[in-house]
């Protein structure tokens, strides 16, 4: 039987949950810059290209960001991840930081933030 075995289980189970975050962040930053693309080429199939000069860049940005968000996401993740074993697997009592848990907030603020400011652009757009 592996010590601590439920510990280090919950700890795994932690990490594939962010990990599952990070990378759906990612994939809808991906969405996000791509979706630009796709109406350009819709305006220029449906002959209307006058439509092009009222798209804002604010989608591959979006997207971009996103993209950022999520990759610093998985690397906070990991970083907790293995700090978090080593603490499970050593035999000395341990403080648990919440500094990790501050900076993923802050990300998390911050994605929600852009969120309500691209919505915004959106409908100021429409």
């Amino acid at each position: 039987m592996i010590p601590r075995y439920n510990d280090l289980a919950a700890n795994e189970r932690t990490y594939l949950a962010w990990m599952r975050t990070a990378l759906a962040m990612i994939a809808f930053g991906f969405l996000l810059e791509r979706f630009d693309l796709i109406l350009k080429t819709f305006a220029i199939s449906l002959g209307k290209a006058d439509l092009l000069h009222h798209l804002s860049p604010v989608g591959k940005v979006a997207g971009i960001v996103l993209v950022i968000l999520g990759l610093l996401t998985l690397l906070l993740s990991t970083s907790r991840f293995i700090t978090t074993a080593r603490h499970i697997q050593s035999e000395t009592t341990e403080t648990y930081g919440i500094r990790s848990v501050l900076i993923l907030g802050i990300i998390f603020i911050l994605l929600a933030v852009f969120v309500l400011l691209y919505i915004s652009k959106l409908i100021m757009v429409s």
